[in-house]
């Protein structure tokens, strides 16, 4: 079977195409890298059954042609990340809600099965916990840049339901609750990620708001077993279904569990949303998946204890920041040593008959200049296999 992942050089779709792959299907990935990285595919890029196409899911007549050539779409990419819609609400509201748009319709002429990735935001301040796949969603006032997200997401999820209803392409839509694992980035405030690398670093554990505010965080290889059994088990189509884990612990709770897991001395600072979004910015006290409907309808349920995840997501930045440290104090070493041996056949070279210059081997101005033109050489050699390296020997 070939499936076409849009979004797949990102945090779920490399981990879905990745997947998928090792089953032996075919996978073609569209990703413009806004929020994917080529480093994603690294370690199975050079698949024969894997085709990557770096390009916008916006182009219409580009992603057509590689929906005809596909057996099944499975539709991740988006702008996410509350920080990145929060800031940019015009450019995520586009991308989110036309990229759908268009991938159904070219879908639909076809007739090929879509799973589209919607996401827990839509449930907004719902006040009934669990959140069940029939509930009410409780949006915020439009003045609130933060719901934009959830509204897009919401519209894709009426979309792909009308395109089911009315002219019966096969649909599934997913929400997701908190995926966390390995590839994730904090760069767009996912918190975990966030909260690992600073408590590698020393630094504080930066909690936004009072920390009672809780979430239920599901490991990545869990969410990808959920999507594939809602795409290939023909039980869910026309469905709206929640993909997650239902153990709830507090923002606060998880810093503990993070420092206490890696171990750590960084302290818990807390800090006003004021200062990390705008003001009046609203969030969820809440937010806990019903997931019977998954197990109902796959045989599945995400059950990964939290203190594993965090385990698992510490070893890879980990082995990160190990390769990295290593190949850096090899970059060191190696400029040292070819800057000293240049800064000798320099002097050498200035001595000679007539010369008014006479400098001593280690004369600093002398090892500088040395160490200046083979320390860019030799670092910019090194820079820019750094990725490449840390992405093939960091645990995944």
């Amino acid at each position: 079977m070939s499936f076409l992942i849009t979004g797949g050089a990102g945090f779920i779709g490399s981990h879905l195409t990745e997947a998928l792959l090792g089953r032996g299907e075919s996978v073609t990935i569209l990703d413009n890298l806004t929020t994917g990285a080529i480093e994603n595919t690294r370690g199975f890029k050079s698949d024969p059954k894997l085709t990557c196409v770096f390009d916008s899911v916006t182009n219409a007549r580009l992603l057509a042609e590689l929906i005809d050539e596909a057996d099944a779409v499975i539709h991740l990419a988006a702008a996410v990340g509350v920080r990145l819609i929060v800031s940019d609400p015009l450019a995520s509201m586009g991308t989110n809600i036309r990229g759908t748009e268009l991938v159904l319709e070219a879908a639909a002429k076809k007739g090929k099965p879509v799973f589209i990735a919607s996401t827990s935001e839509v449930y907004g301040k719902s006040p009934d916990i669990p959140f069940r796949e029939d509930g009410d969603l409780v949006l915020g006032a439009t003045t609130k840049g933060r719901w934009s997200y959830a509204c897009a997401k919401a519209i894709d999820e009426f979309l792909a339901l009308a395109y089911w209803r009315g002219q019966r392409l096969p649909v599934v839509v997913g929400r997701f609750f908190n995926i966390v694992g390995p590839r994730q980035t904090g760069r767009y405030g996912m918190v975990l990620p966030s909260f690992v690398n600073q408590a590698l670093e020393g630094k504080p554990l930066t909690v936004y708001g009072s920390g009672r505010q809780s979430r239920c965080f599901c490991y990545v290889a869990e969410a990808v077993e959920a999507v594939i059994r809602l795409v290939t088990g023909g039980n869910a189509l026309g469905e709206v279904v929640n993909i997650g884990n239902d153990q709830e612990t507090t923002i606060e709770g998880l810093a503990e569990l993070v420092k206490q897991r890696i171990p750590s001395p960084s302290q818990i600072e807390r800090i006003p949303y004021e200062q990390a979004y705008d003001n009046g910015f609203e969030d969820m006290l809440r937010r806990t998946p019903c997931v019977d409907k998954l197990e109902r309808l796959t045989g599945y349920r995400p059950s990964m204890p939290l203190a594993n995840i965090v385990d698992k997501v510490a070893s890879y930045f980990e082995g990160r920041r190990g390769v990295i440290d290593s190949l850096a104090a090899l970059a060191r070493q190696t400029v040292e040593s070819e800057s000293a041996g240049q800064s000798r056949d320099v002097s050498q070279e200035a001595v000679g008959p007539g010369s008014d210059h006479n400098p001593e081997p280690d004369h600093p101005v002398t090892t500088l200049q040395a160490g200046l033109r083979v320390g860019a050489t030799r670092l910019s050699r090194i820079g820019t296999g750094l990725n490449s390296r840390a992405a093939a020997e960091s645990p995944q």
